[in-house]
């Protein structure tokens, strides 16, 4: 479940239990918005949380977590007489 996803189902879920005074026989339709505004935030939560691994937050470099060493060879050559 992606950011925009998560803030979609928190929305849906805020207008069906503050804007929506409609009564339909059989469900709830508040009991189904809170429903969806708590998986929604929680969906943006679990998004946040794992943007560090996807790229998010912060500049990241090429090759990040990875050593590389280089090191300059030496080669010496005996000079002709």
């Amino acid at each position: 479940m992606g950011l925009s996803f998560s803030l979609l189902l928190a929305a849906a879920g805020a207008v069906l239990i503050w804007a929506v005074n409609a009564t339909v026989s059989g469900i709830n339709i508040h009991t189904i918005g809170v429903i969806l505004l708590i998986v929604g935030i929680i969906g943006f939560v679990v998004s946040l949380f794992f943007w560090s691994s996807w790229g998010g937050f912060g500049a990241r470099t090429a090759g990040a977590g990875r050593s590389t060493v280089i090191t300059e060879q030496e080669q010496h050559t005996e000079p002709r007489i």
